[in-house]
């Protein structure tokens, strides 16, 4: 049975690949990833941001072994332990400098989410400042929210297990896709400096009624009144709704990034131009749906589509039910999973449990150990949503255990 339990376990194809190597270093169970791309006759293997958060992993935990094979199709990862910024561990005056590669496409959240469901479970404050000409703090076409609805509807869950202190997100510099979807020149720091024993058990079981909606709506290189435009369109839609409506505007010019050119070694040029907008409603029991759009990097979408079609798509994520939206549910799902061992209760929308994500979520933490959800529908006035309940595995934190 030992030399089972050694034995890493056995996934195929890229799907969930951050998520499956989170639970790997939480549980300390080894994977073993192949089939990744393997038909791809230009780009086979490993994508440039699937290798960079290898190595922000690498950052982040003590002892973790990677192997990758010739073609990068297949992925071997023995866990460490989760230092987080501690010194000696490479860090730099307690800062972790993570540099991505400008050939990324996925936004800054990709990075972002996992890092925080690790720094939790840190014996040490995890603190990384992102940078380099692959960082997109705008929403993606590839389906990544931007680091503004991080910041205001994925770190706040936190606090409903306990987790609340000395966590921020500093987005110091702007920057939507670049030509092609690839690429930025953002500057992001997240400092997450709470970590816990034990996540609490939660039971979340009433959605509320929307009271307020708060949004951002930005632009980089681009003029102000695209902003102004933005909230004009998803105002007309939102304030039927509620009259507790407000959208923040921020402007900023578009970020410099290094050019190679012989006759001039200090040439730059700009990217990441572009405007988008980020919504987040609240209930009156505190749960939380977020929206994102942000224009597409050819161009074509005007601000008035682009408010439009993000209030739209607020209202239906908030038609979907359930006290956690779709880009939420995951991180939620996963701390109760981790936490004490005790059952806790989440309600959730039919169509959300029911998406591919979720389901394959769930297959997941089963083979990592974690037992399987119970799943009955909710009270007859609750528009069809269901009651997930989750038994936690008792994790925690080994680095604050023998500290």
């Amino acid at each position: 049975m030992a030399d089972e339990s050694r034995k890493p376990l056995r996934f195929t194809t890229q799907k969930s690949f951050a998520h499956r190597l989170v639970l790997s270093t939480l549980t300390g169970r080894a994977v073993h990833i192949s089939q990744i791309r393997p038909t791809s006759p230009l780009n086979p293997g490993l994508a440039p941001h699937e290798i960079s958060f290898l190595r922000l992993l690498e950052a982040v935990t003590n002892g973790s072994n990677i192997e990758i094979s010739y073609t990068g199709s297949i992925v071997v990862y023995r866990p460490g332990l989760i230092t987080g910024s501690a010194p000696g561990t490479g860090s730099s005056g307690g800062v972790i400098r993570h540099e991505l590669p400008a050939g990324c496409t996925r936004g800054i959240s990709y990075f972002l989410i996992p890092l925080c469901l690790l720094a939790p479970f840190s014996k040490a404050p995890i603190n990384v400042f992102f940078t380099g000409p692959g960082v997109i703090t705008s929403a993606t076409q590839t389906g990544d929210m931007s680091a503004d609805s991080v910041r205001t509807a994925i770190l706040p869950l936190y606090a409903q297990f306990g987790i609340s202190n000395n966590i921020e997100l500093r987005i110091s510099q702007r920057s939507n896709p670049g030509p092609g979807g690839s690429g930025g020149g953002g500057e992001v720091q997240l400092v997450f400096g709470h970590q816990v024993r034990l996540p609490k058990t939660i039971h979340l079981l009433n959605p509320g009624r929307v009271k307020s909606i708060r949004g951002v709506a930005y632009c980089t290189g681009v003029s102000a009144s695209n902003n102004a435009r933005m909230i004009e369109a998803a105002r007309g839609i939102l304030n039927p709704m509620t009259a507790d409506t407000y959208i923040f505007s921020d402007v900023s010019s578009a970020p410099l990034i290094p050019v190679f050119d012989k006759s001039n070694p200090n040439a730059k040029r700009k990217i990441g131009i572009g405007f988008g907008l980020s919504l987040v409603a609240e209930s009156s029991t505190g749960s939380l749906y977020s929206a994102d759009l942000a224009s597409p990097p050819e161009g074509g979408e005007t601000p008035e589509d682009i408010g439009t079609q993000c209030a739209y798509q607020l209202l239906e994520t908030v038609s979907n039910g359930g006290t956690v939206s779709l880009a939420a549910a995951p991180t939620v799902l996963t701390l109760m999973a981790m936490g004490s061992e005790d059952v806790g209760r989440l309600q959730m929308g039919r169509a959300v449990l029911g998406t591919e994500e979720i389901v394959g979520l769930a297959r997941d933490l089963r083979a990592f150990g974690a037992s399987g959800w119970g799943v009955r529908d909710a009270d007859a006035d609750s528009d069809g949503d269901v009651i997930v309940s989750v038994v936690g595995r008792g994790v925690g934190n080994v680095g604050r255990k023998i500290a």
